[in-house]
């Protein structure tokens, strides 16, 4: 055992693992779940902080409190040391992820009946492609998120690289490998070189901001924002003109991390004034009804459900249920639909592989084998993208949920 605590941090889920002997040991984290959900609930009920499955369940059965998912995003944003008072402590988003982190090291020693007071992190290549400055402080952010968790010392492994460790036996020596690791708030790549029975050498690796969260994002703006009124027309107050509604909102609500932050007063008063004046007065009166009711979250989780229904084989007629819209109420999705909202973002993916191979000075023709990690690699469209830009790479699918942890607990033995 290496005394160093792996754990993967991860957008939609996190997991926790140990080297055993040279072979991962991953470490359950809820009853006999080696994974569990990056969500977190502060009861206004009980006074206590919920996590995981657990927070999810708590936001499903109406208790009163606050839900938050996707807390990873805002590392490097200005939102991420916003204070609030939560169960009568002003905390800041730092200290929401430290308190879960700090959580999944309690169950992981007390699982283990060791003390870790060292964590091998998962991260990705780039937590913001488009930013430096933000990039940067994302990994400061989350240094300090480790640290006021209870660990005196983090190291970090970039997550594809970690897939790429845990994926060794699929390739001979020579094979050329690239893993394509969809997380919920990622992309990442990583291309290496099987180097005999064990050795791998990591040839090059490379992120973009875009994951299974923007799908759903997508999704979400596409298909449902507009039965709550995205671009319907609102009536000046005086005179017969209109403009359409402003999309702000609507945006806000279709983003995981952005939703906690819609349930004030002045956003309530917001929609109410464009449903006063809406050409679709039943479309607005949705969106003060999810605002007041607090359902975006439920909304949420509809459409990821339904994302996850239209890429399962032998589902014929996958849809987005809303019922808590109008009773029994769904959205269909048809497949070349989903390919027609979501082709635009898996062609980005594809791009991103295409500059892996090209910082490499690799040929896509070289590439023997492709790896699939991640929730979010499931999707067909996201397959479509990268196996028609490698024609010569044999498919394989890792451990959708585990392929990085895996390889982060291969890591800890020489993380210090």
């Amino acid at each position: 055992m290496s005394g160093t605590l792996g754990i993967d941090f991860g957008t939609s889920n996190s997991a926790a693992g140990i080297s055993v002997d040279g072979t991962p040991q991953l470490i359950p984290l809820e009853g006999d779940e080696l994974t569990m959900p990056t969500a977190v609930f502060f009861d206004f009920e009980s006074k206590k902080m919920r996590v995981g499955a657990e927070a999810s369940e708590a936001l499903l059965r109406g208790d009163e409190g606050r839900y938050m998912r996707g807390l990873k995003s805002l590392l490097g944003t200005r939102l991420i040391r916003e204070s609030r008072m939560l169960l009568g402590e002003r905390l800041d988003f730092i200290d929401i992820i430290a308190r879960f982190l700090h959580e999944v090291k309690t169950r992981a020693e007390t699982a283990t009946g060791e003390t870790f007071t060292k964590a091998l992190s998962g991260r990705p290549v780039r937590f913001h492609s488009e930013d430096d400055a933000k990039d940067a402080q994302a990994l400061v952010d989350l240094k300090e998120c480790y640290a006021r968790a209870g660990f005196d010392d983090v190291a970090f492994m970039n997550e594809p690289e970690a897939a790429a460790l845990a994926n060794r036996d699929v390739m001979q020596s020579g094979d050329l490998g690239l893993i394509v690791d969809i997380g919920g708030g990622t992309s990442d790549f990583t291309l290496f070189r099987q180097k005999g029975a064990q050795d791998i050498d990591i040839l090059g690796s490379y992120g973009v901001r875009i994951g299974g969260t923007d799908f759903d994002r997508r999704l979400s703006i596409t298909r449902v924002m507009p039965q709550l009124g995205m671009g319907s027309p609102i009536r000046h107050a005086f005179g017969n003109d209109t403009h359409l509604a402003p999309n702000g909102i609507f945006n806000d609500l279709a983003t995981w991390a952005k939703i906690p932050f819609l349930y004030g007063p002045d956003t309530i008063r917001a929609a109410k004034d464009l449903h006063k004046f809406a050409v679709h007065e039943t479309r607005l009166a949705r969106l003060v009804k999810v605002l007041e009711e607090e359902l975006g979250h439920d909304l949420a989780f509809a459409v990821e459900a339904g994302k996850i229904m239209a890429n399962t084989p032998d589902v014929e007629n996958p849809v987005i249920r809303v019922g808590m819209l109008k009773r029994k109420a769904v959205l269909p999705l048809p497949a070349e639909m989903m390919t027609k909202k979501l082709s635009g973002l898996a062609n980005q993916i594809g791009e991103a592989a295409e500059a892996t191979l090209a910082e490499a000075q690799i040929a896509p023709d070289a590439v023997t084998h492709l790896i699939f990690v991640g929730g979010s690699s499931l999707m067909q469209v996201v397959e479509n993208a990268l196996t028609s830009r490698l024609p010569s790479a044999q498919v394989h699918r890792g451990a959708a949920l585990t392929a990085i942890i895996d390889g982060l607990a291969l890591g800890t033995t020489q993380a210090f």
